[in-house]
């Protein structure tokens, strides 16, 4: 197992929230899990929270995130399956990392396999076999996972020959406009071909028209996220008008 002197414990000296914006199952017309996107305590988006973590502080904005997550959404259902971003660079251990986030699970008494980790391929991976190790420490402790924005480069499909999550989310630069753009649909059915082979579920992220929403679902894909169907919203879940599925014009 991986091990790594951490250097990046500073705390906070800033706190967050989280805006929840559903993954929907097409097939059930029903919200299959939530993403929590980090927020600032008077709604400053993800970018501006990001840019101030660093590597001193970047341990202590992850276990922020994950505790935090798991909280607010424990509060609104605790029924919900959660999706939670984690940033490969602050974990110098999986085992002693992933500590905490199940000890607030049990505390708030939500059940570990609602909980899904995502890590996106737009974060840098330095370190391939750490992230290996993390997935497979996950996987262990009944935990889901998933490669977030797969398909905008190769970082994903080299991430995908070490290991095998539950999910793909295939990356929103992909998806938009796809309903009349062959070459995405080509690269499109590449990505479903594999992810059935490897039997890994696909979401289709960035759904903001009925026109791509339409040719993904004539596709195959099942689940999927966007304007379309919702936007993010703090302090609460966002309600589906399932009436945009039947809007053909």
């Amino acid at each position: 197992m991986a091990n790594h002197k951490c250097t990046c414990r500073k705390p906070l000296d800033f706190d967050i929230q989280m805006a929840f914006h559903p993954i929907v199952d097409i097939q059930k017309k029903e919200v299959f899990s939530y993403e929590a996107l980090v927020r600032g305590m008077n709604g400053e988006g993800a970018g501006e929270i990001l840019s101030r973590v660093n590597e001193e502080n970047i341990y202590s904005f992850d276990q922020k995130c994950r505790t935090t997550a798991i909280q607010q959404i424990a509060s609104l259902d605790k029924t919900a399956v959660v999706n939670i971003n984690f940033l490969p660079g602050a974990i110098y251990d999986p085992e002693t990392c992933l500590r905490r986030t199940l000890e607030v699970a049990e505390e708030y008494d939500f059940p570990r396999h609602r909980i899904v980790f995502e890590v996106t391929e737009h974060e840098k991976v330095e370190n391939h076999e750490l992230l290996r190790d993390i997935f497979k420490v996950y996987k262990s402790k009944g935990l889901r996972t998933a490669i977030d924005d797969f398909g905008e480069g190769f970082a994903g499909l080299n991430l995908l020959a070490d290991f095998q999550p539950d999910f793909l989310k295939v990356d929103m630069k992909l998806v938009i406009g796809i309903s009349d753009n062959p070459v995405k649909q080509a690269i499109l059915s590449g990505i479903i071909k594999t992810a059935e082979s490897l039997n890994i579920d696909l979401i289709a992220e960035g759904i903001e028209t009925y026109d791509d929403y339409l040719f993904l679902e004539q596709s195959g894909i099942r689940y999927m996220q966007g304007f379309f169907f919702a936007k993010p919203e703090i302090n609460h879940l966002p309600d589906i008008d399932w009436s945009v599925l039947e809007n053909n014009h």
